[in-house]
């Protein structure tokens, strides 16, 4: 059955990926001072340091569907190793090495098999799990936080995040966003898309009735 997400009414492709850009941009910019010690702390991610992130979100915006599928049938469709082969392979050799490939990637277009808009949920939700365990926030666009809610509460193509949500009222109270029906879990727009998605500790920048059933549902991303 096709994902809803594949065939609703999305933003044209090219702001998409203006915005993409944007998000890449802002991230580099917010870790260029880091120390090694700060590089090192865990990210929101399970078993992730921040840079191991960072490195993740490069290989993702340096694979096309072809070398997508090649590393998928050589790790014989074992998709955590596929992360972690792909990962390593960013990763480089000390931080800077790693900040480094990140900025390179930053205007590029190259993607898995998905659609754009999956892309700049991954970017803005990856680079929240580097940017809240370094005491770094970022205020992103109205824009960019509200197109990718739209489309998380539309799919559980790449994380769960349709699924999370249901019998729950979300509204956010900074932006356009709202969907649902049910007890209300309302809060920013970018902290209803991490507790969407599965990062629990956003749960507590949320407020309502419904809140501590959608913690009840987050697991470690």
């Amino acid at each position: 059955m096709t994902d809803p997400a594949l065939t609703a009414d999305r933003p044209p492709r090219t702001r998409v990926w203006s915005l993409i850009h944007a998000e890449r941009a802002a991230l580099a910019a917010d870790l260029a001072d880091l120390t090694d010690e700060q590089w090192e702390t865990p990210s929101l991610c399970a078993g992730l340091t921040v840079r191991e992130v960072l490195a993740h979100l490069t290989a993702g915006a340096s694979l096309n569907a072809v070398s997508w599928l090649a590393g998928v049938i050589r790790c014989r469709f074992d998709f955590d190793r596929q992360v972690a082969v792909r990962l390593a392979e960013r990763l480089g050799a000390t931080p800077g090495d790693t900040l480094e490939h990140f900025r390179r990637i930053v205007p590029s277009t190259t993607k898995p098999p998905l659609p754009a808009i999956a892309m700049l949920g991954e970017t803005i939700v990856h680079g929240e799990d580097i940017r809240r365990p370094l005491g770094i926030r970022r205020d992103h666009p109205v824009e960019a936080v509200t197109e990718t809610a739209e489309y998380y509460r539309g799919s559980d193509l790449v994380v769960v995040a349709k699924g999370r949500i249901g019998g729950l009222e979300l509204v956010a109270d900074d932006g356009p966003f709202t969907t649902g029906s049910g007890p209300r879990v309302t809060g920013r727009t970018v902290s209803l898309i991490m507790a969407m998605t599965g990062r629990a500790a956003y749960c507590d920048e949320l407020e309502g009735d419904g809140v501590e059933l959608l913690r009840s549902r987050c697991g470690t991303a």
